[in-house]
């Protein structure tokens, strides 16, 4: 195993599924009260920064990293997002952010769970939660996209909850090594 210094350029597969009707869903709720999801109001800079840079650190989520409390305020005072979280038995769990386009679609912007909560069937309640909220809010479909970077049981998630591709694209991203290291351990 070789571990190198500077980033590298790898390429990325970024696949868009929707769902058109909220009769294509496949819902996977689970029956455990210890699993609750409420809507954050006023959502705190400094929690929201701690969901975004834990649910992505595994998958090269850094777009959102250098934003400012003001910034992260700002997005979250927007009228066409929403932010809702998962606890699971008290503790954060994973999040999702909705935001209605002017379409009348509504993405499932962020999505995820912390690693912890990996693998207790969390994901696919979590997510059948979002699209269920998303049609409440009146979208008139609802899509997301993932890529090659994100969990390996990201796509086949989607799927399984009846979201169909339509469209890819690839485009380049610098890895750094930890990263690298990441992608070639799951990737091999």
């Amino acid at each position: 195993m070789f571990i190198f210094s500077t980033a590298m350029k790898v390429e990325v597969t970024r696949t868009y599924l929707q769902l058109g009707s909220a009769g294509q869903l496949n819902a996977a709720y689970l029956n455990d009260a210890v699993a609750r999801i409420e809507r954050v109001f006023e959502c705190p800079a400094s929690f929201y920064r701690y969901l975004y840079r834990e649910v992505g650190r595994l998958y090269h989520w850094i777009d959102r990293l250098p934003w400012t409390d003001n910034e992260i305020h700002a997005h979250l005072a927007r009228p066409e997002i929403t932010l809702w979280v998962m606890y699971s038995e008290a503790a954060p769990g994973g999040y999702f952010e909705l935001e209605r386009h002017s379409d009348g679609s509504i993405e499932i912007a962020y999505f995820g769970l912390l690693q912890e909560f990996i693998g207790r069937g969390l994901g696919k309640h979590l997510l059948t939660t979002a699209v269920s909220q998303a049609w409440k809010d009146g979208a008139n479909r609802v899509w997301l996209h993932t890529c090659t970077l994100d969990d390996p049981a990201a796509l086949p998630n989607y799927v399984k909850r009846g979201f169909e591709p339509f469209k890819k694209e690839t485009y380049f991203t610098e890895i750094a090594p930890e990263e690298r290291l990441r992608v070639r351990i799951e990737g091999s």
